[in-house]
């Protein structure tokens, strides 16, 4: 990884340039050869399960539908249901392995070197069409297959943990606050959400550094609103609880059969 990016990144936020200290250098590497179809069949075969239940799922369905190669898409929809549920595939992944399939023939997924050629949102745009794909198989392929610099996926868990741990937050921040904040790591958010993972094991290990400072995330629009509409209908359900926790208190109690 480059050290004028880490140093932009130091001089941008004190409390990540922190962590990186602490952590060292980034070693995030892509696998830029694999195909968009390929890529994403197999986030959908990790979808919901184990990496080691995933990859044995994967490993029959090659041997099986493959002969010992990722098969196809027009290899796939040739392939029975019945087939790819004896490799372990459910029915809901079967669908969207067919549906993604289907539009990889259409051209709506297109291969790679036409995806290369898009943007961020473009692609997002256009992969999450296929059935069971959403934005955040889509930036994990951003990040691990095409080598995005400035990815920074809000709705990850660890993504939102590692931030917790890192700035000393109580509560996880919201994913739009998250983004509002980032922005500042620009254009090199994808290494700040490197980081940002990196942050769970160091805390876990003991070697995640304590905040240098309180930070107040950016407000988020429409936020505040809903807490504010949600505030009579939480103090009627508060007074609802309290009044009968009275009448318990005040019933008299019942006499045993």
């Amino acid at each position: 990884m480059s050290q004028r990016i880490l140093t932009h990144l130091k001089k941008a936020d004190a409390i990540l340039g922190a962590v990186i200290e602490a952590h060292g250098p980034c070693n995030l590497t892509a696998q830029l050869d694999c195909e968009p179809f390929e890529a994403l069949a197999r986030a959908i075969a990790h979808q919901q399960l184990h990496a080691n239940a995933a990859r044995n799922i994967l490993q029959r369905f090659v041997g099986s539908c493959g002969e010992g190669l990722f098969p196809t898409p027009q290899r796939l929809l040739a392939t029975p249901d019945a087939m790819l549920r004896a490799a372990g595939f459910s029915f809901a992944k079967i669908a969207a392995l067919k549906d993604l399939a289907g539009k990889t023939v259409a051209g709506v997924i297109p291969d790679r070197q036409t995806l290369t050629g898009l943007d961020d949102a473009r692609i997002i745009e256009r992969l999450t069409q296929v059935r069971g794909i959403g934005r955040w198989t889509v930036e994990m392929l951003l990040i691990f297959q095409l080598g995005r610099p400035d990815v920074l996926p809000v709705d990850d868990f660890g993504i939102r943990n590692g931030f917790r741990l890192a700035y000393g937050l109580r509560k996880m921040p919201l994913p739009k606050a998250l983004a509002a904040y980032g922005e500042r790591w620009a254009p090199h958010r994808t290494v700040a959400a490197w980081y940002l993972w990196r942050a769970n094991e160091m805390k876990r290990d003991g070697t995640l550094p304590a905040p240098l400072e309180r930070i107040r995330l950016p407000r988020v629009a429409g936020v505040r609103r809903r807490v504010k509409r949600a505030g009579p209908r939480i103090k009627q359900a508060r007074q609802r609880a309290r009044t009968a926790a009275r009448l318990r208190k005040a019933s008299p109690p019942r006499a045993r059969k």
